[in-house]
């Protein structure tokens, strides 16, 4: 299937549709062992991108045998975003006095958050064995 992958962006690029700079890019993520052909989307356009992650994770794997596998849809955040600008003014303040301060989370867009964490990787390996992993899928 990374073989329809390659001749897609190849055709795109003849067809003067993508840059030679945007080929290139696109052909490297095809590259990465971690990007499989269900992450790469073609638009309606004609352009061939990563899909959207779904999913933010995290992983522990500690060295007395706890584990710990979270996956938080990214929806679930973009909603809390909205629902932060909800929240009554006493409730923002009774927060903020342990240390949770939600004002600016109204002031960011859902999209882009969730853009900006689709490259997002965090890798912690402890000397005692203990592992971290943070990531979006």
């Amino acid at each position: 299937m990374k073989n329809d992958s390659h001749k897609k962006i190849l055709e795109m690029l003849s067809d003067g549709k993508i840059t030679v700079e945007e080929a290139t890019a696109l052909l490297s993520k095809l590259q990465d062992p971690e990007t499989t052909d269900d992450e790469i989307i073609e638009s309606e356009s004609g352009e061939v991108r990563k899909r959207a992650p779904k999913y933010l994770r995290v992983v522990v794997d500690s060295s007395n045998g706890d584990k710990v596998n979270v996956r938080v849809p990214m929806s679930l955040l973009k909603t809390g975003i909205k629902l932060s600008a909800l929240l009554p003014g006493n409730a923002a303040e009774q927060m903020s006095s342990h240390g949770f301060d939600l004002s600016q989370l109204s002031k960011l867009d859902g999209d882009e958050l969730i853009e900006a964490l689709s490259d997002l990787t965090v890798d912690v390996d402890s000397a005692d064995g203990d592992k971290v992993r943070v990531f979006t899928e």
